[in-house]
């Protein structure tokens, strides 16, 4: 054997153990990455699943080939069902309110159809029978062009449901006695003069009441308010087939009405109003009494601010001709008068 053949048997078991060091090197350094992206993975899943939760928002998912749900806890949870728990598509539908119900179904097929997705804020009653708001995400999948599955997000909006409609309530309501309030009064008055039909009229009520100060200033502002409390509660009550009653402020109150109206019958749901405000309020055990005053505006083509003059108008007579009284305004001058 040579000089190098020797040389070269004992080089070679040297470079295969280097070689196999090198390997078990890298092999360990992949190894370190790996775990290294694993915890990663496993601290981010943990901080989604952690914010998730604080936002309320689940994960979801449903195969359209055997309508099959998936569920993330958060899911769960705002329908009411122990985590894990085997899922029913149908009784999950079920949950759904009503138009919800509905909505859900549409937008649903809709996007299937089109290859797309939709959002939607549906309510739900809980299997716990809370009712709840949730706000729906929703994507279709494809596979070779065909969908084969919608996923998307869950999240509890039940609080800013709720929010939102207490804020819109504030905006549009009177908060002493559940009426509409000023605001929303000029945007429905608005509405009505803008919407009535050619030759069709547009009627306005306005409804003062008479000795309210007195009351106010003898027995205080607590029977104050809740006299008009129960004045709303009336006008509530005798004009509810009219488009909307609202306080204006103070004691005054307007009633619009839309559609198929006449003066007599403003005439009679006046005289209706000014009988049941004379009936004495009860509070402290003492009997309080008030009277009103009605102005009717009954004008074709007319502008919001026109119609509610008219209105004025014919309440100021109304006074002037001595309290509980109604006065009436038709066409561009005033017209038909009768007095209770």
């Amino acid at each position: 054997m040579s000089y190098r053949s020797a040389l070269a048997q004992q080089v070679e078991p040297l470079a295969l153990e280097a070689n196999a060091l090198a390997l078990q090197a890298r092999v360990r350094e992949q190894e370190a990455i790996i775990e290294s992206l694993r915890r990663q993975i496993s601290d981010d899943r943990l901080v989604f699943e952690r914010s998730s939760a604080a936002a309320r928002i689940g994960l979801w998912e449903c195969d359209l080939s055997s309508e099959k749900l998936i569920w993330s806890d958060v899911v769960y949870d705002i329908f009411g069902l122990p985590r894990g728990s085997r899922l029913d598509r149908q009784a999950t539908l079920e949950r759904y309110v009503g138009n919800s119900a509905r909505e859900l179904v549409s937008r649903r097929t809709a996007a299937i159809r089109d290859r797309t997705g939709f959002t939607l804020d549906a309510e739900i009653i809980a299997f716990t029978g809370q009712t709840r708001w949730i706000r729906i995400t929703a994507s279709v999948d494809c596979r070779d062009g065909q969908p084969f599955r919608v996923f998307g997000m869950k999240q509890d909006i039940t609080e800013e449901k709720l929010l939102a409609d207490r804020t819109r309530y504030l905006a549009e309501n009177d908060v002493l006695t559940g009426l509409a309030n000023r605001a929303k009064f000029q945007s429905t008055l608005s509405r009505v003069c803008a919407n009535a039909e050619s030759g069709e009229s547009r009627a306005l009520l306005i409804v003062d009441l008479d000795g309210f100060k007195l009351v106010n200033d003898t027995h205080g502002h607590m029977a104050g308010d809740e006299c008009l409390r129960e004045a709303a509660r009336r006008l509530r009550s005798i004009c509810g087939d009219t488009e909307l009653v609202a306080r204006l402020g103070g004691d005054e109150f307007g009633i619009v009405c839309s559609g198929d109206v006449d003066l007599p019958a403003l005439n009679t749901l006046s005289q209706a109003i000014i009988e049941e405000m004379q009936r004495p309020v009860f509070y402290g055990g003492q009997a309080l009494h008030f009277g009103a005053s009605v102005g009717i505006a009954l004008l074709d083509r007319c502008t919001p601010s026109q119609l509610y003059k008219a209105a004025d108008t014919a309440l100021y007579e109304a006074k002037s001709a001595g309290r509980n009284a109604f006065r009436a305004t038709t066409g561009l001058r005033v017209g038909s008068r009768s007095q209770v």
